[in-house]
Protein backbone atom coordinates (compact mmCIF):
# COMPACT_ATOMS: atom_id res chain seq x y z
CA UNK A 1 0.00 0.00 0.00
CA UNK A 2 1.34 3.58 -0.53
CA UNK A 3 3.09 5.84 2.01
CA UNK A 4 0.78 8.77 2.78
CA UNK A 5 2.33 10.62 5.47
CA UNK A 6 3.41 13.96 5.99
CA UNK A 7 7.23 12.95 5.63
CA UNK A 8 9.17 12.59 2.09
CA UNK A 9 10.54 9.30 2.18
CA UNK A 10 13.31 7.44 -0.10
CA UNK A 11 12.02 5.59 -3.66
CA UNK A 12 13.04 2.42 -2.19
CA UNK A 13 10.96 2.48 0.72
CA UNK A 14 7.87 3.79 -1.42
CA UNK A 15 8.66 1.09 -3.84
CA UNK A 16 8.76 -1.88 -1.56
CA UNK A 17 5.74 -0.09 0.69
CA UNK A 18 3.32 -0.58 -2.93
CA UNK A 19 4.54 -4.09 -3.57
CA UNK A 20 2.39 -5.25 -0.38
CA UNK A 21 5.83 -7.76 1.36
CA UNK A 22 4.88 -11.55 1.09
CA UNK A 23 6.94 -13.94 2.67
CA UNK A 24 10.59 -14.14 1.40
CA UNK A 25 11.27 -18.05 0.69
CA UNK A 26 13.96 -20.05 -1.98
CA UNK A 27 15.05 -16.31 -2.90
CA UNK A 28 12.25 -14.58 -3.76
CA UNK A 29 8.86 -13.07 -2.75
CA UNK A 30 6.17 -16.02 -2.19
CA UNK A 31 2.16 -15.63 -1.13
CA UNK A 32 1.46 -17.23 1.99
CA UNK A 33 -0.42 -20.45 2.26
CA UNK A 34 -3.48 -18.54 3.80
CA UNK A 35 -4.85 -15.67 3.33
CA UNK A 36 -4.37 -13.90 7.07
CA UNK A 37 -2.62 -10.85 7.43
CA UNK A 38 -0.76 -8.70 9.66
CA UNK A 39 -1.50 -5.01 9.84
CA UNK A 40 1.82 -2.86 10.61
CA UNK A 41 1.55 0.60 11.97
CA UNK A 42 3.27 3.47 12.17
CA UNK A 43 3.71 4.29 15.61
CA UNK A 44 3.72 8.21 15.42
CA UNK A 45 0.09 8.20 14.15
CA UNK A 46 -1.23 4.76 14.54
CA UNK A 47 -2.35 4.47 10.53
CA UNK A 48 -1.26 1.28 8.55
CA UNK A 49 1.33 1.38 6.09
CA UNK A 50 1.77 -2.11 5.26
CA UNK A 51 0.35 -5.53 5.62
CA UNK A 52 2.16 -8.97 5.57
CA UNK A 53 0.92 -12.77 5.64
CA UNK A 54 0.57 -14.39 8.82
CA UNK A 55 2.35 -17.32 7.99
CA UNK A 56 0.91 -20.82 8.47
CA UNK A 57 2.59 -23.65 9.26
CA UNK A 58 2.53 -24.84 5.57
CA UNK A 59 4.66 -21.93 5.05
CA UNK A 60 6.93 -22.03 7.88
CA UNK A 61 7.82 -25.47 6.37
CA UNK A 62 8.39 -24.11 2.98
CA UNK A 63 10.69 -22.27 4.21
CA UNK A 64 12.79 -24.65 6.52
CA UNK A 65 12.72 -26.96 3.68
CA UNK A 66 13.52 -24.59 1.24
CA UNK A 67 17.00 -23.93 3.87
CA UNK A 68 17.82 -27.47 4.60
CA UNK A 69 17.74 -28.64 1.02
CA UNK A 70 20.15 -25.69 0.34
CA UNK A 71 22.19 -27.15 3.39
CA UNK A 72 22.40 -30.82 2.38
CA UNK A 73 23.26 -29.84 -1.27
CA UNK A 74 26.25 -27.69 0.03
CA UNK A 75 25.38 -24.46 -2.45
CA UNK A 76 26.30 -22.45 0.50
CA UNK A 77 28.36 -24.06 2.87
CA UNK A 78 31.02 -26.39 0.13
CA UNK A 79 31.27 -22.85 -1.37
CA UNK A 80 34.80 -21.36 -0.58
CA UNK A 81 35.19 -20.05 2.61
CA UNK A 82 36.66 -16.76 0.95
CA UNK A 83 33.71 -16.57 -1.39
CA UNK A 84 31.26 -16.60 1.51
CA UNK A 85 32.82 -14.01 2.57
CA UNK A 86 33.56 -11.74 -0.21
CA UNK A 87 29.12 -12.12 -0.88
CA UNK A 88 28.37 -11.05 2.93
CA UNK A 89 31.00 -8.04 2.97
CA UNK A 90 28.78 -7.37 -0.51
CA UNK A 91 25.89 -7.97 1.72
CA UNK A 92 27.12 -5.47 4.05
CA UNK A 93 28.01 -2.93 1.30
CA UNK A 94 24.58 -3.01 -0.25
CA UNK A 95 22.92 -1.95 3.59
CA UNK A 96 25.11 0.86 3.68
CA UNK A 97 24.40 2.00 -0.45
CA UNK A 98 20.48 1.80 0.93
CA UNK A 99 20.82 3.20 4.14
CA UNK A 100 18.34 5.69 4.20
CA UNK A 101 15.85 3.47 2.83
CA UNK A 102 16.49 0.94 5.44
CA UNK A 103 16.82 4.11 8.46
CA UNK A 104 13.60 5.56 7.18
CA UNK A 105 11.79 1.86 6.77
CA UNK A 106 12.96 1.19 10.29
CA UNK A 107 11.67 4.59 11.55
CA UNK A 108 8.36 4.27 9.87
CA UNK A 109 7.73 1.02 11.19
CA UNK A 110 9.07 1.18 15.00
CA UNK A 111 8.77 4.87 15.66
CA UNK A 112 12.45 5.10 16.96
CA UNK A 113 14.25 8.64 15.73
CA UNK A 114 15.35 8.63 11.92
CA UNK A 115 19.27 9.84 13.50
CA UNK A 116 18.86 6.84 15.67
CA UNK A 117 18.07 4.58 12.74
CA UNK A 118 20.94 5.92 10.81
CA UNK A 119 23.05 5.26 13.51
CA UNK A 120 22.31 1.71 15.06
CA UNK A 121 20.68 0.30 12.12
CA UNK A 122 22.56 1.34 9.61
CA UNK A 123 26.25 2.47 10.94
CA UNK A 124 26.34 0.15 13.58
CA UNK A 125 25.19 -2.94 11.73
CA UNK A 126 27.20 -2.44 8.64
CA UNK A 127 29.87 -3.10 11.37
CA UNK A 128 28.59 -6.24 13.33
CA UNK A 129 28.12 -7.69 9.47
CA UNK A 130 31.66 -6.61 8.60
CA UNK A 131 33.11 -8.22 11.91
CA UNK A 132 31.43 -11.16 10.93
CA UNK A 133 32.27 -11.28 7.18
CA UNK A 134 35.62 -11.80 8.27
CA UNK A 135 35.26 -14.59 10.60
CA UNK A 136 33.80 -17.06 7.66
CA UNK A 137 37.41 -17.77 6.38
CA UNK A 138 38.77 -17.96 10.26
CA UNK A 139 37.29 -21.18 11.27
CA UNK A 140 39.31 -23.69 12.74
CA UNK A 141 39.68 -26.76 14.49
CA UNK A 142 42.68 -27.74 16.68
CA UNK A 143 45.34 -30.65 16.64
CA UNK A 144 46.28 -32.53 19.88
CA UNK A 145 48.72 -35.67 20.90
CA UNK A 146 46.60 -38.48 22.84
CA UNK A 147 47.61 -40.79 25.13
CA UNK A 148 46.60 -44.21 22.82
CA UNK A 149 48.01 -46.93 23.04
CA UNK A 150 51.05 -46.86 21.21
CA UNK A 151 51.98 -42.95 22.03
CA UNK A 152 51.22 -40.21 20.02
CA UNK A 153 53.59 -41.30 16.84
CA UNK A 154 50.53 -43.62 16.11
CA UNK A 155 47.65 -41.73 15.96
CA UNK A 156 46.76 -38.31 14.47
CA UNK A 157 43.88 -36.33 15.99
CA UNK A 158 42.28 -33.51 15.38
CA UNK A 159 39.03 -31.27 15.35
CA UNK A 160 36.72 -29.83 12.77
CA UNK A 161 33.94 -27.20 13.20
CA UNK A 162 31.36 -27.78 10.81
CA UNK A 163 28.31 -25.62 10.80
CA UNK A 164 25.52 -26.96 12.56
CA UNK A 165 22.47 -26.94 9.76
CA UNK A 166 19.42 -24.98 9.67
CA UNK A 167 19.39 -21.80 12.55
CA UNK A 168 15.77 -20.36 13.24
CA UNK A 169 16.72 -16.85 14.06
CA UNK A 170 13.73 -14.97 15.95
CA UNK A 171 14.27 -10.84 15.82
CA UNK A 172 12.05 -8.43 18.90
CA UNK A 173 10.54 -5.37 17.79
CA UNK A 174 12.83 -2.78 19.35
CA UNK A 175 16.66 -3.24 16.96
CA UNK A 176 14.79 -5.36 14.28
CA UNK A 177 16.94 -5.26 11.41
CA UNK A 178 19.90 -4.71 13.65
CA UNK A 179 19.18 -7.79 15.96
CA UNK A 180 18.10 -9.72 12.88
CA UNK A 181 21.35 -9.15 11.42
CA UNK A 182 22.46 -10.44 14.93
CA UNK A 183 20.82 -13.90 13.74
CA UNK A 184 21.80 -14.18 10.06
CA UNK A 185 24.86 -12.62 9.38
CA UNK A 186 26.86 -15.92 12.12
CA UNK A 187 24.58 -18.32 10.25
CA UNK A 188 25.51 -17.14 7.34
CA UNK A 189 29.42 -17.39 8.17
CA UNK A 190 29.51 -20.70 9.97
CA UNK A 191 28.09 -22.29 6.51
CA UNK A 192 24.58 -22.68 7.94
CA UNK A 193 21.20 -21.89 6.38
CA UNK A 194 18.67 -19.75 8.32
CA UNK A 195 15.25 -18.94 8.83
CA UNK A 196 14.28 -15.61 10.14
CA UNK A 197 11.25 -14.64 11.74
CA UNK A 198 10.88 -10.94 12.60
CA UNK A 199 8.37 -9.70 15.45
CA UNK A 200 4.99 -9.63 13.70
CA UNK A 201 5.14 -5.78 14.47
CA UNK A 202 8.54 -5.02 12.68
CA UNK A 203 8.87 -7.46 9.70
CA UNK A 204 9.82 -5.22 6.87
CA UNK A 205 13.15 -4.50 7.04
CA UNK A 206 13.98 -8.11 7.37
CA UNK A 207 12.04 -8.77 4.45
CA UNK A 208 14.17 -6.06 2.90
CA UNK A 209 17.33 -7.39 4.01
CA UNK A 210 16.98 -10.73 2.54
CA UNK A 211 16.04 -9.19 -0.93
CA UNK A 212 19.33 -7.58 -0.29
CA UNK A 213 21.27 -10.40 0.47
CA UNK A 214 20.09 -12.43 -2.81
CA UNK A 215 21.27 -9.66 -4.50
CA UNK A 216 24.82 -10.08 -3.04
CA UNK A 217 25.01 -13.39 -3.85
CA UNK A 218 23.51 -15.62 -1.69
CA UNK A 219 22.34 -18.44 -2.72
CA UNK A 220 18.42 -18.94 -2.92
CA UNK A 221 17.05 -20.91 0.30
CA UNK A 222 20.42 -19.95 2.16
CA UNK A 223 18.11 -16.98 3.71
CA UNK A 224 14.57 -17.09 4.48
CA UNK A 225 12.00 -14.83 6.02
CA UNK A 226 8.13 -15.80 7.45
CA UNK A 227 6.11 -13.21 8.99
CA UNK A 228 3.46 -14.02 11.51
CA UNK A 229 2.47 -13.92 15.01
CA UNK A 230 4.65 -16.02 17.91
CA UNK A 231 1.78 -18.73 18.91
CA UNK A 232 1.58 -19.36 15.36
CA UNK A 233 4.36 -18.82 12.91
CA UNK A 234 7.17 -19.08 15.80
CA UNK A 235 5.80 -22.13 17.30
CA UNK A 236 6.03 -24.04 13.78
CA UNK A 237 9.58 -22.28 13.27
CA UNK A 238 10.88 -23.71 16.65
CA UNK A 239 9.77 -27.05 16.86
CA UNK A 240 10.10 -27.62 13.31
CA UNK A 241 11.93 -30.86 13.28
CA UNK A 242 14.33 -29.50 10.53
CA UNK A 243 15.75 -26.95 12.53
CA UNK A 244 19.23 -27.52 14.45
CA UNK A 245 19.52 -24.15 16.08
CA UNK A 246 17.33 -21.20 17.62
CA UNK A 247 19.10 -17.68 18.28
CA UNK A 248 15.98 -16.21 19.95
CA UNK A 249 16.11 -12.24 21.71
CA UNK A 250 12.69 -11.17 23.54
CA UNK A 251 11.19 -11.99 26.74
CA UNK A 252 12.79 -14.33 29.33
CA UNK A 253 8.76 -15.61 29.77
CA UNK A 254 8.65 -16.78 25.56
CA UNK A 255 13.15 -17.39 25.76
CA UNK A 256 11.85 -20.38 28.83
CA UNK A 257 9.11 -21.34 26.71
CA UNK A 258 11.22 -22.10 23.73
CA UNK A 259 13.73 -23.90 25.79
CA UNK A 260 11.59 -26.48 27.16
CA UNK A 261 10.17 -26.92 23.77
CA UNK A 262 13.89 -27.40 22.05
CA UNK A 263 15.04 -29.81 24.78
CA UNK A 264 12.53 -32.06 23.64
CA UNK A 265 14.90 -32.30 20.17
CA UNK A 266 18.15 -30.96 21.32
CA UNK A 267 18.07 -28.20 19.47
CA UNK A 268 21.12 -25.93 20.00
CA UNK A 269 20.06 -22.63 21.73
CA UNK A 270 21.25 -19.26 22.45
CA UNK A 271 18.84 -17.14 24.57
CA UNK A 272 18.95 -13.17 24.74
CA UNK A 273 16.70 -12.64 27.45
CA UNK A 274 15.08 -9.85 29.71
CA UNK A 275 16.89 -6.91 31.84
CA UNK A 276 16.40 -5.16 34.63
CA UNK A 277 19.63 -3.18 34.44
CA UNK A 278 20.63 -1.55 37.59
CA UNK A 279 22.84 1.62 37.77
CA UNK A 280 25.14 2.16 41.12
CA UNK A 281 26.14 5.67 41.31
CA UNK A 282 28.75 6.82 44.11
CA UNK A 283 29.06 9.78 45.68
CA UNK A 284 32.55 10.50 44.16
CA UNK A 285 30.87 9.99 40.73
CA UNK A 286 30.90 12.83 38.10
CA UNK A 287 27.53 14.45 37.16
CA UNK A 288 29.05 15.43 34.49
CA UNK A 289 28.81 12.18 33.04
CA UNK A 290 26.46 10.71 35.06
CA UNK A 291 23.89 13.14 33.57
CA UNK A 292 24.09 12.10 29.71
CA UNK A 293 24.86 8.54 30.49
CA UNK A 294 21.81 8.06 32.18
CA UNK A 295 19.96 9.98 29.61
CA UNK A 296 21.51 7.74 26.85
CA UNK A 297 21.34 4.29 29.02
CA UNK A 298 17.96 5.15 30.10
CA UNK A 299 15.92 6.72 27.11
CA UNK A 300 17.71 5.35 23.96
CA UNK A 301 14.69 4.68 21.72
CA UNK A 302 12.65 5.26 24.24
CA UNK A 303 13.92 2.53 27.13
CA UNK A 304 13.22 -0.31 24.44
CA UNK A 305 16.34 -1.62 25.01
CA UNK A 306 17.06 -4.79 26.60
CA UNK A 307 19.97 -3.43 28.38
CA UNK A 308 18.91 0.02 29.38
CA UNK A 309 19.61 1.71 33.05
CA UNK A 310 15.92 0.65 34.99
CA UNK A 311 17.11 0.70 38.37
CA UNK A 312 19.23 4.10 39.71
CA UNK A 313 21.00 3.53 43.05
CA UNK A 314 22.59 6.30 43.88
CA UNK A 315 24.62 7.95 47.03
CA UNK A 316 22.84 10.11 49.35
CA UNK A 317 25.29 13.11 48.88
CA UNK A 318 24.61 13.53 44.76
CA UNK A 319 20.80 12.23 45.16
CA UNK A 320 19.00 15.80 45.08
CA UNK A 321 21.41 17.13 42.12
CA UNK A 322 21.25 13.64 40.45
CA UNK A 323 17.41 14.28 40.47
CA UNK A 324 17.22 17.80 40.12
CA UNK A 325 19.36 17.58 36.73
CA UNK A 326 17.16 14.45 35.31
CA UNK A 327 13.97 16.14 35.91
CA UNK A 328 15.78 19.35 33.85
CA UNK A 329 16.79 17.09 31.16
CA UNK A 330 13.37 15.28 30.59
CA UNK A 331 11.14 18.08 30.97
CA UNK A 332 13.20 20.09 28.31
CA UNK A 333 13.01 17.10 25.46
CA UNK A 334 11.38 17.86 22.28
CA UNK A 335 8.58 15.50 21.12
CA UNK A 336 7.63 13.97 17.64
CA UNK A 337 7.33 11.42 15.37
CA UNK A 338 10.46 9.44 14.23
CA UNK A 339 11.16 10.79 11.20
CA UNK A 340 10.99 14.56 12.63
CA UNK A 341 14.99 14.83 13.03
CA UNK A 342 14.74 17.27 15.93
CA UNK A 343 12.33 15.36 17.88
CA UNK A 344 13.80 13.61 20.86
CA UNK A 345 10.69 11.99 22.39
CA UNK A 346 9.87 9.19 20.03
CA UNK A 347 6.60 6.78 20.45
CA UNK A 348 7.01 3.75 21.74
CA UNK A 349 6.07 1.00 18.87
CA UNK A 350 3.05 0.04 19.73
CA UNK A 351 -0.36 0.69 21.29
CA UNK A 352 0.34 -2.51 23.66
CA UNK A 353 3.26 -1.62 24.58
CA UNK A 354 2.30 2.28 25.05
CA UNK A 355 -0.45 0.52 27.54
CA UNK A 356 1.85 -1.65 29.01
CA UNK A 357 4.32 1.04 30.19
CA UNK A 358 1.41 3.04 30.93
CA UNK A 359 0.11 0.49 33.33
CA UNK A 360 3.07 0.41 35.42
CA UNK A 361 2.75 3.90 35.75
CA UNK A 362 -0.90 4.27 36.88
CA UNK A 363 0.26 1.21 38.98
CA UNK A 364 3.07 3.22 40.67
CA UNK A 365 0.96 5.99 41.20
CA UNK A 366 -2.05 3.88 42.82
CA UNK A 367 0.29 3.10 45.76
CA UNK A 368 1.71 6.77 46.74
CA UNK A 369 4.51 6.63 44.28
CA UNK A 370 6.74 9.82 43.13
CA UNK A 371 6.44 10.51 39.97
CA UNK A 372 8.29 13.06 37.78
CA UNK A 373 6.89 13.39 34.29
CA UNK A 374 8.89 14.79 31.56
CA UNK A 375 7.86 16.81 28.47
CA UNK A 376 3.83 16.81 27.60
CA UNK A 377 3.12 14.65 24.23
CA UNK A 378 0.69 14.06 21.89
CA UNK A 379 -2.53 12.24 22.15
CA UNK A 380 -2.06 10.75 18.49
CA UNK A 381 0.42 7.91 18.60
CA UNK A 382 1.80 6.01 20.96
CA UNK A 383 3.40 8.25 23.26
CA UNK A 384 5.02 8.01 26.81
CA UNK A 385 6.38 10.65 28.18
CA UNK A 386 9.37 9.92 30.06
CA UNK A 387 9.31 9.59 33.82
CA UNK A 388 11.74 9.75 36.75
CA UNK A 389 10.22 7.21 39.90
CA UNK A 390 11.69 8.54 43.07
CA UNK A 391 12.35 6.28 45.67
CA UNK A 392 10.15 3.52 44.34
CA UNK A 393 8.91 0.83 47.48
CA UNK A 394 10.12 -2.62 46.57
CA UNK A 395 6.33 -3.46 45.84
CA UNK A 396 5.37 -1.90 42.92
CA UNK A 397 6.18 -4.10 39.42
CA UNK A 398 8.05 -1.30 38.08
CA UNK A 399 10.98 -1.97 40.57
CA UNK A 400 10.69 -6.04 40.12
CA UNK A 401 9.70 -6.40 36.22
CA UNK A 402 10.92 -4.97 33.24
CA UNK A 403 9.39 -2.16 31.84
CA UNK A 404 10.68 -1.48 28.58
CA UNK A 405 9.95 2.41 27.99
CA UNK A 406 10.97 5.63 29.16
CA UNK A 407 11.02 4.72 32.72
CA UNK A 408 13.87 5.32 35.56
CA UNK A 409 13.24 4.45 39.09
CA UNK A 410 15.72 6.38 41.02
CA UNK A 411 16.87 5.12 44.58
CA UNK A 412 18.60 7.13 47.60
CA UNK A 413 21.31 4.46 49.40
CA UNK A 414 23.49 5.21 52.50
CA UNK A 415 26.80 2.96 50.80
CA UNK A 416 28.24 1.36 48.13
CA UNK A 417 27.19 -1.60 49.77
CA UNK A 418 24.06 -1.44 49.70
CA UNK A 419 23.42 -0.25 46.51
CA UNK A 420 25.16 -3.68 45.25
CA UNK A 421 22.92 -5.70 47.15
CA UNK A 422 20.05 -3.93 45.84
CA UNK A 423 21.43 -4.18 42.17
CA UNK A 424 22.15 -7.88 42.43
CA UNK A 425 18.41 -8.63 44.21
CA UNK A 426 16.80 -9.30 40.79
CA UNK A 427 16.18 -12.59 39.05
CA UNK A 428 17.74 -11.07 35.84
CA UNK A 429 21.48 -10.07 34.96
CA UNK A 430 21.92 -8.78 31.31
CA UNK A 431 23.56 -5.52 32.17
CA UNK A 432 24.90 -3.03 34.80
CA UNK A 433 26.68 0.11 35.36
CA UNK A 434 28.77 2.17 37.80
CA UNK A 435 29.38 5.55 38.07
CA UNK A 436 32.74 6.45 40.48
CA UNK A 437 36.08 8.45 39.65
CA UNK A 438 37.21 5.67 42.10
CA UNK A 439 39.52 3.34 40.47
CA UNK A 440 39.67 0.77 43.56
CA UNK A 441 35.78 0.83 43.93
CA UNK A 442 35.31 -0.08 40.11
CA UNK A 443 37.62 -3.07 40.26
CA UNK A 444 36.02 -4.15 43.21
CA UNK A 445 32.98 -3.79 42.95
CA UNK A 446 32.73 -4.52 38.98
CA UNK A 447 33.57 -8.38 40.15
CA UNK A 448 30.60 -8.92 42.74
CA UNK A 449 27.71 -7.11 39.93
CA UNK A 450 26.00 -9.82 39.12
CA UNK A 451 25.42 -8.94 35.00
CA UNK A 452 26.46 -10.33 31.58
CA UNK A 453 27.70 -6.68 30.91
CA UNK A 454 29.20 -3.86 33.47
CA UNK A 455 29.97 -0.66 32.29
CA UNK A 456 31.95 1.61 34.40
CA UNK A 457 31.10 5.20 33.72
CA UNK A 458 29.01 4.31 30.71
CA UNK A 459 26.07 2.43 30.09
CA UNK A 460 24.76 0.14 27.14
CA UNK A 461 27.34 0.70 24.47
CA UNK A 462 27.58 -2.28 22.55
CA UNK A 463 30.18 -3.42 20.20
CA UNK A 464 30.95 -6.86 17.66
CA UNK A 465 34.27 -7.61 20.18
CA UNK A 466 32.50 -7.37 23.38
CA UNK A 467 31.00 -10.76 24.05
CA UNK A 468 27.09 -10.12 24.86
CA UNK A 469 24.91 -12.06 27.03
CA UNK A 470 23.28 -12.01 30.61
CA UNK A 471 23.77 -14.19 33.83
CA UNK A 472 20.50 -15.51 35.46
CA UNK A 473 17.35 -15.36 33.90
CA UNK A 474 18.27 -13.43 31.56
CA UNK A 475 19.49 -15.90 28.98
CA UNK A 476 21.75 -18.64 27.70
CA UNK A 477 25.17 -18.20 25.54
CA UNK A 478 26.71 -15.45 24.09
CA UNK A 479 26.37 -12.96 21.43
CA UNK A 480 29.62 -11.37 19.44
CA UNK A 481 33.15 -11.83 20.31
CA UNK A 482 36.13 -14.09 18.55
CA UNK A 483 33.99 -16.89 19.45
CA UNK A 484 30.45 -16.28 18.24
CA UNK A 485 30.65 -18.61 15.70
CA UNK A 486 30.90 -21.48 17.66
CA UNK A 487 27.37 -21.35 18.70
CA UNK A 488 26.43 -22.05 15.30
CA UNK A 489 28.94 -24.38 14.80
CA UNK A 490 29.19 -28.41 16.28
CA UNK A 491 32.97 -29.48 17.03
CA UNK A 492 34.11 -33.41 15.26
CA UNK A 493 36.53 -34.94 16.79
CA UNK A 494 38.67 -37.16 14.34
CA UNK A 495 40.90 -39.84 15.74
CA UNK A 496 43.33 -41.54 12.75
CA UNK A 497 45.04 -44.98 13.65
CA UNK A 498 48.23 -45.16 11.09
Amino acid sequence: MAYDGPYSIDPLVASFLDRAPALFIDGGFVASDGTATIAVHDPSSGKVIAHVPDATPADVDKAVCSADTAFQDGRWRHMRPADRERILMRFAELVVERGEAFAQLETLEQGKGIAISRMFEVGASSEWMRFVAGMTTKITGRTFDTSLPGGPQHWTTYTRREPVGVVAGIAPWNFPMMIGLWKVMPALAAGCSVVLKPSEVTPLTALMLAEMAIQAGVPAGVFNVVTGFGAGAGTALTSHPKVAKISFTGSTATGKAIGRSAMDQMKRLTLELGGKNPAIVLKDADLAKVIPGLMAGGFLNGGQVCAAASRVYVEALLYDDLVGALSAAISGMSVGAGMDANAQVNPLVSAAQQAKVLSYLDDARSQGADLVTGAAVPDQGYFVSPTLVLNPAESLKLTREEVFGPVLGITKVASADEALQRANDSALGLGASLWTSNLDAAMNLTQRMEAGTIWVNAHVFIDPAMPFGGYKQSGIGRDFGVDWLEAYTETKSICISH
